[in-house]
């Protein structure tokens, strides 16, 4: 036996996870006379390794593009497969005596590989384990050749120090994502996956009811691949994780991976002429990247769609959102977009207006600029229209009613977004207000301010093509400001006005009656007349006061309408059927306005042509 001192080379393959690498050392050890070799160094010229001794090489190896010059017996005595290649005598032929193909690792870790061969310490950290695992079973470093072979050493370092560990398996696990097929194989990364869902979920369970928001693994597991992290969520999930966590996995791991969620598709709010390069900027910046990174980034989509909970609230109604608009521009399947577009319509009453503008992009199937005006519209209405049909459908299943509900305030909003866009055509418009039956609102006032912009954005509407559109509003269902607003809108057709007019004076003259026949009901009820504070009688006349002053102006406004009316009308010589009904409707407003001060035999001027009778106002006061 004898002692032999060689220096340890460095090795990009032993750095640190920092990326510092190892100093050299020296290190002794002892061998048997049979593995004496007098080699000084390993020294690299160019592409090649040599190993620098006073006894020759016998033996190359070529690893990629690189050539080592080492010695034969060091190798065949730890390799089987070296071994077994050694006894072809076709291999002395060439340049190159052996070249390793698809050698796991590559020459770092071949370079590990040699320094175990020579008699070195392997250092084995976690950034190299898995490529010195896989390529001594490429090598068949078994123990069959050498007792504490490579083979045996890497397993027990794996078990015992890796999977213990959580950075390091996480270490592991990313070293593996170019060790394919072998890494899958020798079930390194089953075990890894298996080893990081187990320590995840133990985490979940020890958090309670509450999803931490220091989820301190989130990070760590959103850095992996995504056919890594699809196995560890399932792991997860096997466990019996709560889909609120699933959730959130998968959407931090979007946030990560698909910036353009966020930006790009935010902003594409301009409308008018020259907008085009707005519109389109998120394309044309798709187009620039490479085909690989575009089906990188659709087999992400996918794959993330696909681990979606079924469950509703396991993710935010906004974050699939994005995920619609994010598989829009990557051309993702149409069956994937369906998908998408029904788990939004579940939770459409959770969405906001700005998050339903999504973006027209280009044709998916001609691949080309949209050019006709309807189809060059800033937002995707039709995608809305489809999540709509869906969310009435599920609401129509389940039986139950829409009512008050959030979704007509919602659609509102959006109608005002879309109305300003000058392309958008009448037809969608109308049809998209129509989709909710007439009990989903209760007040048509954001109905009626989309419309209004919508008028203002399209000024060259054709007078039938205003009545059309002021039909999907119900004139009963505005408010009072709302009325007011309208009864001065030079874009209204005039019948629309008069009829929000007519139905106002109609709501004061029953909110009247109403109130009227509350205080006789509340009188008969007292066995005892009770009678009435100087307060109470105060507020009833300040309350009568304002309804006359309203009623007054109403009157007034409905005045200057059949004034302006009658100019028009003048200047044509017969007069139509229309115009002698709307002398019917004047004069029966007239002669029951009279009846109604007749009956009480009292009469009370507010201002010129209005009177109105408050005869039980009086008693009651």
């Amino acid at each position: 036996m004898k002692s032999l001192q060689m220096p340890h080379p460095q090795s990009p393959v032993g750095s640190d996870a920092d990326g510092t690498d190892h100093q050299p050392y020296d290190q002794s050890i002892v061998v048997p006379n049979k593995l004496i070799l007098a080699a000084d160094s390993f020294e690299r010229k160019e592409l090649s390794w040599f190993a620098t001794t006073q006894i020759p090489t016998d033996l190359a190896i070529q690893v990629q593009d690189v050539i080592f010059n080492v010695h034969k017996y060091p190798l065949v005595s730890k390799c089987g497969y070296i071994r077994q290649l050694e006894l072809q005598p076709s291999i002395s032929k060439f340049r190159h005596d052996l070249k390793l193909e698809k050698f796991p690792g590559g020459p770092d870790t071949f370079e590990m590989i040699l320094q175990f061969c020579y008699g070195l310490p392997a250092d084995l950290n976690p950034n190299n384990i898995a490529a010195l695992r896989c390529a001594s079973e490429y090598l068949e470093m078994t123990e069959e050749f050498e007792d504490g072979n490579l083979i045996t050493k890497a397993e027990a370092f794996l078990t015992f120090v890796v999977l213990a560990s959580w950075k390091d398996t996480i270490t592991v696990l990313k070293s593996c994502e170019t060790l394919s097929p072998w890494a899958e194989n020798l079930q390194i990364v089953r075990r890894c996956c298996d080893s990081i869902a187990y320590k995840a979920s133990r985490e979940n369970s020890s958090t309670g009811e509450i999803v931490s928001e220091e989820s301190w693994w989130l990070d760590d597991v959103a850095t992996l691949r995504i056919d890594h992290f699809m196995r560890i969520t399932a792991a997860i999930r096997a466990k019996g994780t709560k889909a609120e966590i699933i959730g959130k996995c998968i959407m931090h791991y979007a946030g990560k991976w698909l910036p353009d969620m966020d930006e790009g598709l935010e902003g594409l709010r301009g409308y008018g002429f020259g907008k085009s390069e707005l519109q389109f900027s998120v394309l044309r910046r798709k187009e620039e990247e490479s085909a690989g990174q575009n089906k990188e980034q659709r087999t992400i989509i996918e794959s993330l769609v696909s681990m979606l909970p079924s469950q509703n609230g396991a993710v935010s109604c906004k974050f699939l959102l994005q995920m619609l608009k994010t598989a829009m521009v990557y051309s993702a399947s149409p069956a994937l977009i369906t998908d998408l577009e029904k788990r939004i319509g579940l939770m459409l009453e959770d969405a906001n207006a700005n998050d339903l503008l999504i973006p027209n992009y280009k044709d998916e199937d001609q691949g080309l600029m949209l050019n006709s005006p309807e189809q060059r519209t800033m937002h995707n209405i039709d995608v809305v229209q489809r999540i709509l049909d869906y969310f009435l459908m599920h609401e129509q299943q389940q039986q139950q009613k829409i009512g008050k509900t959030t979704v007509s305030k919602l659609l509102d909003n959006y109608l005002a977004e879309i109305a300003r866009d000058p392309n958008l055509s009448i037809t969608k418009f109308q049809a998209l207000a129509e989709s909710l039956p007439e009990n989903a609102r209760s007040c048509d006032d954001g109905l009626y301010r989309a419309i209004d912009i919508y008028l203002k954005t399209h000024p060259s509407l054709s007078e039938h093509d205003r009545r059309r559109l002021c039909k999907i509003m119900n004139s009963e269902k505005l408010s009072f400001d709302a009325c007011m607003h309208a009864a001065q809108n030079d874009r209204l057709p005039l019948r629309t006005v008069v009829q929000v007019l007519f139905s106002e004076q109609a709501k004061m003259r029953m909110a009247m009656q109403g109130k009227e026949s509350s205080i006789i009901a509340d009188n008969s009820e007292q066995e005892e007349p009770r009678p009435s504070t100087n307060t109470e009688i105060k507020n009833l006349k300040s309350e009568l006061e304002n309804v006359k002053t309203k009623m007054a102006e109403l009157q007034n406004d409905y005045s200057d309408l059949q004034q302006e009316y009658e100019k028009i009308t003048s200047k044509h010589k017969n007069a139509s059927p229309w115009i002698l009904n709307w002398r019917k409707i004047k004069n029966s407003l007239h002669v029951a306005a009279e009846s109604d001060d007749n009956g009480d035999g009292q009469q009370r001027q507010n201002k010129p042509g209005f009177r109105l009778s408050f005869r039980r106002r009086r008693s009651a006061s």
